[in-house]
């Protein structure tokens, strides 16, 4: 079995960080996917594919993969700057703005 290790990143829609703390352990699917011909359903024989767990760290992942005898890659998250202003929200709404607020 192979597995992937990696820290989520953030949906599209969510401006947060929300659970993109923990570390994610996910299976390499062994086999292909395949279609059925009635109902046009992917499906798959292989069980793993659908494990993900998730862990408080990276360490965590790793000490279960090495005990359960797991292959397994890591990926390193790209990390970003967080974008917080001083003023926050309530800034744009400023009576002491020294310019004109427009769009």
């Amino acid at each position: 079995m192979r597995a992937r290790i990696f820290q989520p990143a953030r949906n599209a829609m969510q401006s947060g960080t929300a659970k993109t703390k923990n570390w994610t352990l996910e299976f390499v699917p062994a086999s292909a996917r395949s279609v059925d011909p009635l109902m046009g359903w992917t499906s798959s024989d292989d069980m793993n594919s659908q494990v993900r767990l998730r862990f408080d760290s990276r360490d965590a992942a790793e000490a279960y993969a090495k005990t359960h005898g797991i292959d397994y890659t890591v990926s390193e998250p790209k990390t970003r700057k967080a974008n917080i202003r001083p003023g926050g929200y309530g800034d744009n709404f400023a009576t002491n703005r020294r310019g004109v607020w427009t769009h």
